[in-house]
C-alpha cells in the first residue's frame, strides 16, 4: 500500500449526513433528521479535499471507506459524483434506504480509473442481496478503467465485517494496481 493520510471525520448525526432524502414514510419516521447527504458531500468536496490538498503533500489518488450508512453514502457519491474518489470501499451498505431506490438509479458516467470493492457479511437477506445487486449493477456497466471486487464475508456480521473487509480491499486494490 502506498504511503497514505487517513482522514476521519467526527460526526454528530450520521443519519442526517449519510442519507439522501427518503420517500419512505417509515424511514422518515425512524430517522427524522435524515436527508442531508448533499450538504455532507459538498463539505467533502469543497472543504475537506481542498484543506488536505493545500496542507499536505497529497497525491491525486483519494479513497473513501464507508460502512453501513457510510456505505450508502459512498455508493451515493459513486453514483452522483464519481470523480470525488478513485477508490471506493463499500462495506455492508444500507441500500435498503428509501425502498432500495439507489439500486434503481443510473450512475453517472466516468472515464477516470476506479477501483470499487464491495463487501458484506452474513447480515440477513436484505443486506446481502442489495450489496450483491450493487456489485452486479456496476459489473454490467463496468468499463475498461474500472476494477471491481466483491466479497461475501460469511463468518462476519454487520458489526465486525468492516475491519477484515478494509484489509482485504487494500490488498485487492493496491496489489492489483501494481501488476
Amino acid at each position: 500500500m502506498p504511503p497514505s493520510i487517513v482522514v476521519g471525520i467526527g460526526n454528530v448525526d450520521r443519519k442526517r449526513d449519510f442519507t439522501y432524502p427518503s420517500h419512505s414514510a417509515l424511514d422518515q419516521k425512524e430517522f427524522p433528521t435524515s436527508g442531508g447527504s448533499k450538504d455532507f458531500i459538498a463539505f467533502l468536496q469543497h472543504e475537506v479535499h481542498p484543506l488536505f490538498d493545500s496542507t499536505f503533500r497529497t497525491s491525486a489518488v483519494k479513497t473513501i471507506i464507508g460502512q453501513s450508512l457510510g456505505g450508502l453514502l459512498a455508493a451515493e457519491i459513486l453514483h452522483e459524483k464519481p470523480w470525488l474518489f478513485d477508490n471506493y470501499i463499500i462495506v455492508s451498505p444500507s441500500l435498503w434506504w428509501d425502498g432500495e431506490a439507489l439500486l434503481e438509479a443510473t450512475p453517472m458516467e466516468y472515464n477516470s480509473n476506479k477501483s470499487i470493492y464491495i463487501a458484506v457479511g452474513k447480515e440477513g437477506e436484505v443486506m446481502e442481496r442489495t450489496a450483491k445487486e450493487l456489485y452486479e449493477k456496476l459489473k454490467a456497466r463496468q468499463g475498461p478503467n474500472t476494477r471491481l471486487f466483491y466479497e461475501y464475508l460469511e463468518g462476519m456480521t454487520h458489526g465486525d465485517a468492516l475491519h477484515i473487509a478494509v484489509y482485504n480491499a487494500f490488498g485487492a486494490i493496491f496489489e492489483s494496481a501494481e501488476h
